[in-house]
């Protein structure tokens, strides 16, 4: 093998081991452990003060679905929907976004973002919550359909009627001054592409993209042995 087959091999070695994410767990559902010094409000409920893992179960396009369950995990308060939420900078730690409340009233989640990433979740809450705290903070937020209450209740599986529910429920947008509108109207893209776009929970694309590269790779190799000879 001749010093210039080495050192490209080499060259894709490294390529390969740059495009490769880390083997963690945490890197697809986003398990993020955050304790409450007070109690919180999410879509639907009022989660007293303590310690919550947030997960991301699934990204789809336009909806995420984020589940919030206790320490142990042994436990599942509710299965949320969510929309992305960008941040131009991301932060090498994670950071809960609040909405205010009328005084003696919990803050409510807005936005979940986990460390080192552009993409957030915005939770989506049910139109009541939504007009309150739009014109509680003057600014729009989405909303739904207020659905039946075992909607967001802890489900078997992805697969279950409530999560397809979840998907299909038309989302809207509630002004501070009453108006519902439609989200995409309130919901900018970013002017920018961003320095990280949202992950799923599948490596499938980046494994292609590996492949690719690698077949690039050994048709280069062979190029240039055939040019050696």
């Amino acid at each position: 093998m001749t010093k210039l087959q080495m050192k490209m091999i080499l060259l894709a070695g490294l390529a390969a081991a740059t495009l490769l994410p880390a083997a963690r767990a945490d890197e697809w559902n986003q398990k993020t452990v955050v304790t409450f010094s007070a109690a919180v409000e999410v879509p639907g409920q009022v989660l007293p003060a303590g310690t919550y893992v947030f997960k991301v179960a699934n990204s789809h396009s336009n909806r995420h679905i984020v589940q919030v369950f206790n320490k142990n995990e042994n436990q599942l308060f509710g299965t949320f929907l969510a929309i992305p939420n960008y941040r131009p900078r991301p932060s090498d730690k994670t950071i809960i976004r609040f909405e205010e409340r009328a005084a003696g009233e919990p803050q409510a989640v807005k936005a979940w973002f986990y460390p080192n990433r552009n993409y957030g979740h915005e939770f989506v809450y049910p139109k009541t919550e939504a007009v309150a705290l739009a014109k509680a903070n003057n600014t729009p937020v989405p909303s739904m359909p207020e659905l039946p209450p075992n909607t967001t209740k802890p489900a078997p599986s992805m697969r279950a009627p409530q999560i397809v529910a979840l998907y299909a429920v038309p989302l809207k947008a509630e002004k501070p001054s009453g108006e519902e509108v439609e989200l995409a109207e309130v919901s900018a893209p970013p002017a920018e592409l961003p320095a990280s776009l949202p992950k799923t929970a599948s490596p499938t694309p980046l494994i292609g993209l590996i492949g690719l590269l690698s077949l690039g790779t050994a048709a280069t190799l062979r190029l240039a042995a055939a040019r050696v000879k």
